[in-house]
C-alpha cells in the first residue's frame, strides 16, 4: 500500500506539471491567436510525437519528454534577406535559424506574423505563459489557505506530559520514580481541556496562552479550563526553563563570543491541537508573493547554489536543503508525502503547495531576460520599440523590425547550460536526494 501512495504521489506532480505547463502554453496560444498570429503547432514537451490532432490551421499535440513545452507561431522573426552559404560556425546557425523561421511564414499570409505586431502586443503574447503559472499559484494557494486552512495551534490541549525529564539525559524518553511531576501534570489539566483563560486573562489562541506561561515561571497563576462542557478552575505553577534567545527572522542570538544567549521563561508541559483554521481569500496572494520572493533571491543566487550542489555530490558534503530540485526530486518528495502516516488532508495539503511552489517557479524562470526563455522575447520586443521611439524622436526613418536571430549563438549556449544544469539537479537528486521531511 506504501508504495502505491509513493507512486500516487509522484503521478499527482507528474499530471499536476503537465497541466502547469499546459496552461502555461495556453497563456502564450489564446494572445497570439486574438491578435491574429498564425499558430502551427501546440506541444507539451520534447522528443518524439506520441499523438497529435490538428484542428483548424494549428496541430495540438503530446511528445515523449515532459520537460516543457511550446508553440510554434509564424514569423517569430523577420524573414532572411541574405542568400548564400554562411562562413563559421556561429554565422551557420544563425542562417538556419533564419531558414527554419522562414518557413513557418505562410504563403500569402505574411501579416499573420509575430514580428509585425506591436511591441505592446508581443510583450502580451510572451507574458501571457508566465502569468498563467502565476494565476495558477494564486488559486492554489487560495484553494490551500481559504479553502482547506492553514494547521494552527488550538487552545484544545492535545498531551499532558507527566514529567520533567532532565535535558542532559539525552536519551530518556520516559518518566522515572526519580523524574519531578511537570506543572500541568501536577496541576491537574488533561487532554481534551480547553484553554478558557489564565491569570484572569481570557485566552482564544494558545500563542496568547504559552506567552502568560513564559512570562510566570515560579508563579502560581489561577486558569480556567473547559471540560466536558463544565468550567473547571485549575492552579498552575510554571517552572524556570532556559530559552534561546532568536531574531525576527528566527535565527539564534549569540552574545559578542559566539555563544548562545537565553532566558528563563516558564514551562508548564502541555501541547496543543493543531486544527485547521480558513484563512482570509487574500491569504493565497500574500503567499504567493512570499514565494515569488524567495524564488527570486534563489534565481539571484543560482550559480553559487549549482556549485554547492556539485560540490556535495562530489564530497559527499550536507545538501543545502533550500538549493534547487530537479523535477525527480520534486517528484520523490511528492512522493514521499503521499506515502507519511499522516491524514489524507495533510497530505492533499502539502501537495497543493508543492504544486503551487511548482508553478512560481515556473513563473520566476521564464521571466529571466534571456532567449530562449520568454524574457528574452520580452527584453527583444522591447529593444525593437526603444528603436523606433529613439528614430521618431531623432527624426530619422523607421528602422526595420530587431533581428533575433543574430542572438542564436547565445540561445544556444543558454539552452546548453539549461541543459547541463537539468542534468546536474538530476544525479544529485538521485545520488544525494534532499531529506526534507526529516
Amino acid at each position: 500500500m506504501e508504495i502505491l501512495l509513493y507512486l500516487g504521489g509522484i503521478l499527482f506532480m507528474l499530471v499536476g506539471l503537465g497541466v502547469s505547463i499546459g496552461l502555461h502554453e495556453v497563456g502564450h496560444l489564446v494572445p497570439a491567436k486574438l491578435f491574429g498570429v498564425r499558430v502551427g503547432q501546440y506541444m507539451i514537451g520534447f522528443g518524439p510525437r506520441l499523438w497529435s490532432k490538428r484542428i483548424g490551421e494549428t496541430e495540438y499535440g503530446v511528445k515523449a519528454l515532459p520537460v516543457g513545452g511550446f508553440i510554434s507561431m509564424s514569423g517569430m522573426y523577420p524573414p532572411s534577406t541574405r542568400t548564400g552559404p554562411a562562413n563559421g560556425v556561429f554565422a551557420a546557425l544563425v542562417q538556419d535559424a533564419r531558414v527554419a523561421n522562414d518557413e513557418t511564414i505562410a504563403e500569402g499570409e505574411e501579416e499573420r506574423v509575430f514580428y509585425r505586431l506591436p511591441v505592446w502586443k508581443r510583450v502580451i503574447v510572451m507574458l501571457g505563459g508566465p502569468l498563467m503559472n502565476l494565476v495558477l499559484a494564486i488559486v492554489m494557494f487560495t484553494l490551500m489557505a481559504s479553502g482547506i486552512g492553514i494547521q494552527q495551534a488550538s487552545t484544545s490541549v492535545a498531551a499532558v506530559s507527566e514529567c520533567m525529564i532532565p535535558a542532559a539525559v539525552e536519551q530518556q524518553q520516559t518518566c522515572t520514580a526519580d523524574d519531578p511531576a511537570a506543572p500541568a501534570a501536577e496541576a491537574g489539566f488533561q487532554p481534551g481541556d480547553r484553554l478558557v483563560s489564565m491569570d484572569g486573562e481570557p485566552v482564544t489562541t494558545f500563542a496568547a496562552a504559552s506567552q502568560i506561561i513564559q512570562d510566570s515561571p515560579g508563579r502560581t497563576i489561577d486558569v480556567v479550563v473547559e471540560r466536558q462542557g463544565k468550567d473547571i478552575d485549575l492552579r498552575l505553577t510554571p517552572v524556570a526553563a532556559q530559552r534561546q534567545e532568536t531574531d525576527a527572522q528566527g535565527r539564534p542570538v549569540t552574545d559578542d563570543k559566539g555563544r548562545p544567549v537565553t532566558r528563563s521563561v516558564g514551562y508548564a508541559g502541555i501541547t496543543a491541537q493543531l486544527e485547521y483554521a480558513h484563512q482570509p481569500i487574500w491569504t493565497g496572494a500574500e503567499m504567493t508573493w512570499q514565494q515569488v520572493v524567495g524564488v527570486t533571491d534563489l534565481v539571484i543566487q543560482l550559480p553559487q547554489k549549482l556549485w554547492n550542489v556539485g560540490e556535495s555530490l562530489f564530497t559527499g558534503s550536507q545538501r543545502d536543503p533550500n538549493g534547487p530540485l530537479s523535477v525527480v526530486g520534486v517528484g520523490r518528495i511528492a512522493g514521499e508525502v503521499a506515502a507519511t502516516n499522516a491524514p489524507v488532508l495533510d497530505r492533499f495539503a502539502v501537495l497543493l503547495n508543492l504544486l503551487g511552489a511548482l508553478n512560481i517557479a515556473l513563473f520566476v524562470f521564464n521571466l529571466i531576460p534571456l532567449l530562449p526563455l520568454d524574457g528574452g522575447h520580452v527584453i527583444v520586443a522591447l529593444w525593437d520599440g526603444l528603436k523606433h521611439a529613439w528614430a521618431k524622436v531623432t527624426g530619422r526613418p523607421a528602422p526595420g523590425p530587431a533581428d533575433a536571430t543574430r542572438l542564436v549563438p547565445v540561445t544556444i549556449v543558454v539552452a546548453v547550460l539549461l541543459i547541463a544544469m537539468g542534468a546536474l539537479l538530476i544525479i544529485a537528486d538521485i545520488v544525494k536526494p534532499l531529506n526534507l521531511l526529516g
